[in-house]
């Protein structure tokens, strides 16, 4: 009301007293009812006040992920009283995709359709017995083809369509986002994640989480060639390598590790490489890599082979030959992404 107050040259006191809102075939204001702050849509308001204009253009009769809704709309989306829906703002996710505007708190469709409450997430899961109708393997190329489509698709779209959980399509989305911020910033490498995300059609409310996918991504691409060396050197030894190695990996929080399995008679079973710590020896070869944040404590099978993050293969070799515990001093700096 106080841009309609401006425009018109009048001070927002007069404005509310002569109400000239109200008038027949002002537009109506767009926001929800109950809201205490009233909003109209920009281009309706211009059209109304320009002579030259004879319609005033409609609003947009289909919904999109990227319309804004306030605190009423969001919990009518969901099913919930505004109460409980001002109980979740307080939500990591929701905090990183909040546009206010005039002073009004909103959020992308996308993201509220897509948020889960912590006491949802500890019932998370598919029910007994019942798979994902989409093989993970083929996952990534499912949802390259939805973003391929339709830039700003939903997670909530995704999992319905291929029959995925929500979370699962959450992650296959973020890390398909990053693939294609990263294939753009090689093409293109003056450009930032966040420039990359929306020149790519990318939604407000995912850039963040995209653009930290594209760090991730760009990171394990520099670090490819690196455990290419290590792999060809162990090979090179005499050690047998099981598989396609490395298994290239990202664990939570974005971090990037990756494992090698060694067939039976190998020094070892398996050899893990961490971006925060380097290389370490597992103990089994089925799932050599722990998805938490910790650093795995030596003893039963581990132990860190020092070096800093990424030591020269041979010395690599050397210190997995000899039994030598890792060194004891600060790792090197991980190799870093243009993310």
């Amino acid at each position: 009301m106080a841009d309609l107050a401006k425009a018109r040259g009048v001070s927002l006191g007069t404005f509310r007293n002569t109400k000239p809102h109200t008038v027949a075939g002002h537009p109506a204001p767009i926001s929800s009812t109950g809201a205490r702050v009233l909003l109209w849509d920009g281009e309706q308001v211009d059209a109304f006040y320009d002579p030259d204009v004879e319609e005033i253009p409609a609003l947009p009769a289909k919904d999109s992920d990227e319309d804004l809704l306030d605190r009423h709309e969001a919990a009518a989306a969901r099913g919930l009283t505004p109460k409980t829906w001002d109980s979740y703002k307080a939500a990591p996710r929701l905090q990183d995709a909040v546009v206010v505007v005039g002073g009004v708190e909103h959020w992308p469709r996308a993201v509220v359709m897509s948020f889960v409450p912590v006491e949802q997430r500890k019932k998370a899961g598919r029910p007994a017995g019942v798979g994902d109708l989409a093989p993970r393997d083929e996952l990534p190329a499912r949802v390259d083809e939805f973003l391929a489509d339709n830039p700003a698709v939903s997670a909530a779209q995704v999992a319905q369509t291929l029959g995925v959980h929500l979370h699962t399509a959450q992650r296959a989305l973020a890390d398909a986002r990053g693939r294609r911020i990263a294939d753009l910033i090689e093409s293109e490498q003056e450009l930032s994640a966040e420039e990359a995300a929306r020149r790519l059609g990318f939604p407000p409310g995912v850039i963040r989480s995209a653009a930290a996918a594209a760090g991730t991504e760009l990171r394990m691409r520099q670090a490819v060639p690196y455990l290419g060396s290590v792999c060809d050197a162990l090979s090179a030894a005499g050690i047998t390598l099981q598989g396609s190695p490395p298994n290239l990996q990202v664990l939570d929080g974005g971090v990037c590790a990756a494992s090698v399995v060694l067939a039976a008679g190998g020094p070892v079973p398996a050899l893990v490489w961490d971006e925060r710590w380097g290389w370490r020896t597992a103990p089994r070869r089925r799932h050599p890599v722990d998805r938490d944040h910790s650093r795995a404590p030596e003893g039963e099978g581990i132990r860190y082979l020092g070096g800093g993050t990424t030591p020269e293969p041979a010395e690599l070799l050397t210190r997995l030959r000899d039994g030598r515990k890792g060194s004891k001093k600060s790792p090197a700096a991980a190799p870093k992404g243009n993310g």
